[in-house]
């Protein structure tokens, strides 16, 4: 049994000092906060638009005019729910290299450690809404008839997913709000900030030249 002590601390709900630093005026405002997610959101957004269209002008198909477009677009928006998990759980939780807030708010105490846990939640729920959303496209892709399947296209779209998610998020939340940083106790953090910069780029690229070397496609 929990003592009434160790209960006022156990969840936000329970936890007034918690409540109110969740929503502290040093992030005022919610929009600036969840600047990173809205962004990604419109990339998804588009990405779904892509990947229901039926008809794709010009680009790069097969000797069949399949479209490599709806598979890029889907697989490329579970790379980002994917990529994002990745982050989350292996830099927010195993290493603990970062948290949501932490260059704004250390964890230092319960109430940081607690209001960086539910910023950190926020971040794994979008993470989760992209993936299933990606998921549900990727089964919607089994019944059409205009689309290229390949393995290749597939991996290279994910790839590329999960770099536009590095990139929106580092540039945003790294860079222009600094909220976090890649690895908050380094001697230099900028080293570690422009490195996954560095490495989300060559992520890209890598996906790209995968995507457009496979052996399926036709200029066309």
């Amino acid at each position: 049994m929990y003592s009434a002590g160790l209960q006022s601390l156990a969840c936000i709900n329970c936890n007034k000092p918690v409540q109110r630093a969740i929503l502290d005026n040093v992030f005022p405002n919610l929009f600036v906060m969840l600047l990173a997610f809205i962004v990604l959101g419109i990339i998804v957004t588009s990405l779904i638009y892509l990947a229901n269209k039926k008809e794709q002008a010009g680009g790069w198909h097969d000797k069949g005019k399949k479209s490599i477009v709806p598979l890029i677009s889907t697989s490329a928006i579970l790379g980002i729910g994917i990529g994002g998990f990745i982050d989350g759980i292996l830099l927010h939780q195993i290493l603990q290299w970062h948290e949501m807030l932490s260059n704004k708010l250390p964890p230092i105490d319960l109430v940081a450690k607690s209001v960086n846990m539910f910023w950190d939640g926020v971040f794994h729920a979008f993470t989760l809404i992209v993936t299933t959303i990606g998921i549900f496209f990727l089964f919607s892709l089994l019944s059409r008839r205009d689309v290229i399947i390949s393995k290749r296209l597939f991996i290279g779209g994910m790839v590329l997913g999960w770099g536009l998610f590095n990139i929106v998020e580092g540039v945003i939340d790294h860079h222009i709000l600094k909220l976090h940083n890649v690895r908050e106790i380094s001697d230099n953090v900028d080293a570690w900030n422009y490195g996954f910069l560095v490495v989300s780029v060559f992520m890209i690229v890598g996906a790209v030249w995968a995507i457009f070397s496979d052996s399926k496609l036709s200029n066309s």
